[in-house]
């Protein structure tokens, strides 16, 4: 008899390990502290708006860097960390490449579990989109011209952004308020880490709320173009979750981009490398790459 799962599922212990991102590339610190170095560089160098708020609560701000030339292009970059560590700060590093591209790069924060729920996760980056909608111009960007993307839980969280009925969230925002999403390394099914204990001890997630929100299970909200991206070297089980999205959303689906030989971590630099598949692809999406 097969399990639930079926036959070729990884039990609990292996799917602890596959998740575990940190334990799969033993050289994580060093990602963390050249992100961290070269973010500082760019926040002391870039014109920016630092922390300006989205909301009421702690997290719910946002870094503006504004690119002086191009067609008023914004990417809104929402980082990874399992819903529960890393900090916008650690992502300004994305900002220069982006800028020197004609696209201004907004990096968001949220506040992380086990403090708020996943739910209030997802409902704060509902409400910077808003945010960034309603204020786009005056920072020189095209309310028209919003992408998102996202690394890791900010791959699941750009995914949930497009499977967002705007005008529901607000009667003042346009259906298709992000004309595109980029999801690297994201997850979209989430009922695995119901079973993964030293995750889901600040998830708190169970299988309904685990169902609830997992965007692999719901309809994008418009056909607003969504390409994924996941590294090479990453476990079967990221490998296995950026497939599904894109066969789950093929009404939206405009390519996946092949990152060989890239990890979890390294996979991410490539937004910050004017020569790498993943920005060039970030290009296309956001129809730069004429």
């Amino acid at each position: 008899m097969e399990g639930k799962k079926g036959m070729n599922a990884p039990d609990k212990g292996m799917l602890a390990k596959l998740y575990n991102n940190r334990e799969l590339v033993p050289d994580h610190p060093q990602y963390f502290a050249r992100w961290a170095e070269s973010s500082q560089h760019a926040r002391a160098t870039m014109t920016c708006h630092l922390d300006l708020r989205y909301g009421d609560a702690p997290g719910e701000a946002i870094d503006l860097f504004p690119a002086r030339k191009g067609d008023g292009s914004c990417l809104m970059f929402i980082h990874g960390g399992y819903w529960r560590s890393l900090d916008k700060k650690d992502f300004s590093f994305l900002a220069p490449t982006l800028v020197d591209g004609g696209i201004s790069a907004a990096v968001v924060n949220y506040d992380l579990c086990p403090k708020v729920s996943m739910e209030e996760i997802v409902r704060q980056m509902l409400r910077a989109s808003r945010w960034l909608w309603l204020h786009a111009e005056d920072y020189g960007m095209d309310q028209d011209r919003l992408y998102v993307g996202g690394h890791s839980a900010g791959g699941h969280l750009t995914a949930m952004l497009m499977a967002a009925i705007w005008p529901v969230f607000d009667p003042q925002l346009p259906k298709d308020l992000w004309k595109g999403g980029l999801a690297i390394s994201g997850l979209y099914d989430l009922r695995p880490l119901v079973d993964i204990d030293w995750l889901n001890v600040d998830l708190r997630l169970d299988e309904a709320s685990a169902m609830r929100l997992s965007p692999a299970f719901m309809p994008p909200a418009t056909r607003a173009p969504v390409m994924t991206c996941v590294g090479g070297d990453e476990s079967s089980e990221f490998l296995r979750q950026n497939t599904l999205l894109g066969e789950r959303w093929r009404s939206a689906f405009a390519g996946d981009i092949p990152m060989p030989g890239k990890n979890h971590f390294s996979v991410v630099d490539g937004l910050a490398d004017q020569a790498s598949p993943l920005y060039l692809g970030a290009r296309k999406l956001m129809k730069l790459d004429k």
